[in-house]
């Protein structure tokens, strides 16, 4: 029993160990088949990091008004007679809009102009019967103050006339149509909005710190959501009289060119103060940099020697960013003119971690 319980003991042990044994030697390959594997190469975009004149930049949300805007109403009360304008139309200055019903004032202009005729014939004949000494110095005063009273009537006539023909004040775009024919009018009433786009005006405001830095002419780029990748000139036309008391702030009105009429009236947009100095910055694209609550970092690509051959390696390297500005950063630190830093597929990367660049933009 002894012998037999011996002989059980040893062929486990024999079995076992074979197994074990066997296991050991295929890890054992395994490792050895895997350190033998190149690690692998991840393509990648790449920039180089760029000196670039960028002038100082003052940045302020801004609010865009017509030089020449208006909600067109009537003075005085009546029927509408006539429109003679279409809801997003452009007019000429002079255009006429609405005519208001006149029939009463057309009559009372015919019998003032009647008016006028006897007060003229009159004075005519009493200046020639002062000539005989026919009439007196007051007959012919009188005579010539019925001939000036009925001028003025005319005159008032047709005032109030023009007033009834509601016309365009300047030339510009209509908006929608608020009245209709026949429509009964009160004084006040709007009939239609009627705006310029060409020029604007870009109105914001600034602290009262960047006063020194601002003067009429100074060059201004405006951009709006409502035009993607556009920017667009003006110059500082006014500054305000005086600083706000409550915000400290000092107002700021440009004026913008828009002859493609691409911004309208009333757009939010954000305005930019260009200064006349440059400055130079170390800049890459927005999309190399990797942001971090332990710090903003890039990949800097540069090149070893592995196994007698050169290679691109990634490592990471920690930097300082700046100012944003047009898909560029500004760099503080960690960088000189030249380094290569990764732009696009950084995110499968670790630190030295080998690379080919299938596109590098100096320029970009």
């Amino acid at each position: 029993m002894k012998k037999a319980f011996v002989i059980v003991i040893l062929v486990l042990v024999i079995l076992f160990g074979g197994i074990f044994g066997f296991k050991a030697f295929g890890n054992y390959m395994m490792h050895k088949a895997i350190d033998h594997i190149p690690p692998p190469t991840f393509s990648v975009e790449a920039a180089k990091a760029t000196i670039r004149e960028w002038h100082p930049r003052l940045q302020a949300v801004a609010s865009l008004t017509a030089t020449e805007g208006t909600a067109i109403s009537t003075q005085l009360a009546g029927n509408v007679t006539g429109i003679y304008f279409h809801s997003g139309q452009y007019v000429k200055k002079g255009s006429l809009l609405v005519q208001i019903d006149n029939s009463n004032q057309l009559a009372q202009l015919a019998s003032d102009r009647a008016n006028l005729h006897l007060a003229e014939v009159n004075l005519r004949r009493t200046e020639k019967l002062m000539e005989t000494h026919a009439a007196s110095e007051s007959q012919l005063d009188t005579a010539r103050a019925n001939y000036a009273t009925a001028q003025a009537a005319i005159r008032n006539d047709e005032a109030t006339l023009g007033k009834l023909a509601i016309k365009a004040p300047f030339s510009g775009y209509l908006g929608i149509r608020k009245v209709n024919l026949g429509q009964y009018l009160t004084p006040g009433t709007e009939i239609v909005d009627l705006q310029s786009w060409d020029p604007l005006y870009v109105n914001f405001t600034l602290p009262q710190s960047d006063l020194p830095r601002l003067q009429v002419g100074t060059p201004v780029r405006v951009t709006s959501d409502a035009a993607p990748g556009q920017s667009f000139e003006g110059k500082i036309t006014a500054l305000g009289s005086a600083v706000d008391g409550a915000t400290r702030q000092i107002a700021v009105q440009a004026t913008l060119p828009n002859p493609k009429h691409v911004l309208r009236p009333g757009m939010f947009a954000e305005a930019e103060v260009v200064q006349n100095v440059a400055r130079k910055v170390l800049t890459i694209p927005v999309s190399a940099v990797s942001y971090n609550t332990y710090g903003d970092y890039v990949y800097l690509i540069h090149s070893e020697k592995k196994d007698g051959k050169t290679v691109q390696v990634a490592t990471q390297q920690v930097i300082k960013p700046g100012e944003q500005r047009h898909g560029q950063v500004e760099i503080l630190q960690g960088l000189k003119s030249g380094d290569l830093v990764v732009t696009a597929g950084q995110v499968k990367l670790s630190n030295d971690s080998m690379v080919s660049v299938r596109h590098s933009d100096s320029d970009s």
